[in-house]
């Protein structure tokens, strides 16, 4: 057992130099990981000799547990990125979770937008005043980066790098670097040049997005952006700020990105809370 929790470290070790992870990720894993082994050394199992149907049968036993899918998922999640670790440091000649089956996740989220739905959203603005460009800036980087709407009204002017492409977001002591595109990129500059200037008439502001009067936009402030650009395009969804953070998270997993990947820019502390949007998305397929 000891050999086996030293493979977990080694694991982690190397998760977080490839990926790195949030703490509380990684120790989500060393837990749900450790969990795995000592269920092992109760039935006279270990890692080298584990198959297929053990697993199937820990996770079985979870589900007539009463344990939540969101957690098992997790579970899961890790399991499968551990023994795809040792099978590809040739510590196992085989990956025993290759072909497990995900659990089945309740669907908790709104309903996102087409794509199609959300360009017609983000084409509604028509940039011709300086409103409308600052709303049209807004609307873009908010769907690039799934940015939540607090985050987004509390950027600051030294919170985006335009030169390079990225924004740092920032939550308590934490923070993370999203990039966003060349088009993204073009729209913050045009609203920088433009629109800012006029909007604050002759102040100073170091928050990147203001009101008409200069000041921090403000969260109603900002749905009834998004509620009067959702009406003009003609769409009969409800539509909140939050509809686009979903909407991204949502197009990015069904396009095949990395779930680890897309829990990073979204900031999510727990990975159950990104596996939420896979399970919504198979659910809706």
């Amino acid at each position: 057992m000891k050999q086996d929790l030293a493979l977990i470290e080694q694991f982690l070790d190397a998760l977080w130099l490839e990926r790195n992870l949030a703490e509380n990720t990684l120790s989500a894993y060393r837990r749900d990981l450790t969990m795995l082994v000592e269920w092992l050394h109760h039935r006279g199992l270990s890692l080298a000799s584990v198959g297929s149907d053990d697993l199937q049968a820990l996770l079985a036993e979870r589900q007539s547990g009463g344990y939540k899918a969101t957690s098992t998922a997790r579970l899961l999640s890790a399991v499968r990125r551990f023994f795809q670790h040792l099978y590809r440091e040739k510590i196992r000649p085989d990956d025993p979770s290759a072909l497990l089956a995900s659990p089945k996740l309740p669907q908790r989220l709104p309903k996102d937008l087409s794509e199609a739905q959300v360009e017609r959203l983000l084409q509604a603005p028509l940039v011709e005043q300086p409103l409308e460009l600052r709303d049209k800036a807004m609307l873009e980087l908010l769907y690039a980066t799934g940015i939540r709407v607090s985050e987004l009204i509390g950027l600051e002017l030294q919170d985006v790098n335009l030169a390079v492409g990225f924004l740092t977001c920032r939550d308590g002591e934490k923070e993370r670097v999203i990039p966003f595109d060349k088009k993204v990129n073009q729209y913050l500059r045009a609203y920088l040049d433009k629109a800012r200037p006029d909007l604050l008439k002759g102040n100073d502001s170091s928050w990147l997005f203001t009101n008409c009067s200069g000041k921090q936009m403000s969260r109603q402030g900002f749905w009834k952006i998004v509620k009067y650009y959702g009406d003009k395009a003609g769409i009969q969804a409800d539509i909140t700020p939050h509809t686009l953070r979903h909407s991204f998270a949502a197009h990015l997993i069904s396009s095949g990105a990395d779930i680890q990947a897309v829990q990073t820019m979204l900031g999510h502390a727990d990975l159950a809370t990104t596996l939420a949007y896979q399970g919504y998305i198979q659910k809706q397929h």
